[in-house]
């Protein structure tokens, strides 16, 4: 199988990008080009194409509940009241 050939990274300086923006979207978007944004000769971003940057993990708080819930469920049968299972998770 073979592997996809990554395009070329391309530097481009923030005056340039910003003459240039629409162009530079648009080849990110078809062509799947990559640029690295400098200032002053110093990267300080890149453009990528979106499918490109991994998901961020975003921490659910209702599964963190119910991760709780069933932690709670659990240490009953030790006979440990709520309060002091929650004391015990906050150290």
């Amino acid at each position: 199988m073979k592997k996809k050939k990554q395009p070329k990274t391309e530097e481009i300086g923030i005056r340039e990008l910003k003459s240039r923006a629409s162009e530079v979207v648009r080849a990110v978007k078809e062509e799947r080009a990559r640029y690295v944004v400098t200032q002053r000769g110093k990267p300080v971003a890149v453009i990528i194409p979106m499918d490109a940057v991994p998901p961020e993990k975003k921490e659910d708080g209702w599964e963190r509940l119910l991760e709780i819930r069933a932690r709670l469920a659990k240490d009953k049968r030790k006979k440990k009241s709520s309060l002091e299972i929650l004391s015990e998770m906050r150290r």
